[in-house]
């Protein structure tokens, strides 16, 4: 695959040239999807659909069921199979760092077009044309953007998906990557008819009674490493038994860590359900004193600097060590 380095303004020009002049496209996003990654991939199929593009999204079979807070989004005419004329269509990628995120060989392919769209700053520039927006909040920032300048206007669709996508991956707004165009950003799509009650509820609140049990014993079992700077929490695959949990119900444990008075870095630990015996880490900045993506890479992942994450086979105890290290190293 021929890849070019393009960032800034003239991949930006280069992303919009193409949206326009080709009419075939599969959007994809990053395994294990979240806010924004559904958000951004659910808004730039309506806003092609809207340019009359012929626009398929691909979501892995294996994603589905979708976590609770996402299933409600619109993803119609999704497919989980490589379409046949993939070689034929524009494939754009949208809030992945790195195209190993993405498993299906297909659309890795030698010589294929790829519209590399994400504010990862760890972003491996994949693509042939690499719009990466570092100081985007999100990628659903990137994607408003572009649809201003295609000359859509959002239909509330297409408005929801994006401020879900905003504001999930600004934490409501509370995260350093805030800026000022988050804030224009979530008054267009206010203004575009999106009820903003309605989608927190759906995202933050209903609760399934197993969410709350695991939540329940996540802090419970909160301890405080390096002096307090380091809040951790550990669920192994029996938890998720004994509480009937699913995976995705871990939502928001690590945040609640985050907010703990002294915090610098919260970290969540949970015990994979596929046998393995690997461990996914879940990792947040409490003040910006610490880059978590530097300890996420170093544990073979990646993500933001306030947000990161990696898999592990370490033990437990050998994760409590090595973030103790980790967080020690950066303070």
């Amino acid at each position: 695959m021929s890849t070019t380095h393009e960032t800034g303004v003239d991949a930006r020009q280069q992303v919009l040239d193409t949206l326009l002049a080709r009419e075939r496209f599969v959007l994809l996003t990053h395994e294990h999807p979240d806010g924004d990654a559904l958000g951004s991939l659910t808004a730039m199929h309506g806003i092609l659909t809207a340019l009359g593009k012929d626009a398929l999204m691909f979501v892995c079979a294996g994603e589905f069921p979708l976590p609770y807070e996402y299933r409600w989004m619109d993803l119609g005419g999704v497919i989980s199979e490589v379409p046949a004329d993939v070689e034929d269509r524009t494939i754009v990628f949208l809030d992945c760092g790195n195209i190993d995120r993405s498993p299906v060989e297909a659309f890795h392919r030698e010589g294929a077009e790829i519209l590399n769209i994400d504010h990862h700053h760890d972003n491996t520039r994949f693509g042939t044309i690499n719009h990466v927006v570092v100081d985007a909040s999100c990628t659903a920032e990137i994607v408003w953007d572009l649809m201003r300048s295609l000359g859509v206007a959002p239909t509330r669709e297409i408005a929801e998906s994006l401020y879900v996508g905003l504001i999930t991956d600004t934490g409501r707004f509370m995260y350093e990557n805030t800026g000022a165009l988050a804030h224009i950003m979530a008054a267009e799509m206010i203004e575009a008819g999106i009820d903003v009650s309605a989608i927190y509820r759906r995202i933050y609140e209903g609760w399934p009674e197993p969410k709350l049990r695991l939540f329940a014993l996540a802090l419970s079992r909160t301890s405080r490493y390096v002096g307090g700077a380091l809040a951790m929490t550990q669920l192994s695959a029996e938890d998720f038994r004994q509480t009937g949990a699913e995976e995705s119900y871990t939502e928001g444990v690590v945040d609640r860590l985050r907010a703990i008075e002294g915090t610098k870095v919260a970290a969540l630990a949970r015990e994979l359900l596929d046998g393995s015996g690997r461990w996914k880490v879940s990792l947040r900045s409490g003040d910006g004193d610490v880059d978590v993506s530097l300890i996420s890479r170093a544990g073979g992942g990646g993500g933001h600097k306030a947000a990161a994450g990696f898999s592990t086979a370490l033990t437990p105890a050998e994760l409590v060590s090595f973030l103790r290290e980790q967080v020690a190293a950066q303070l």
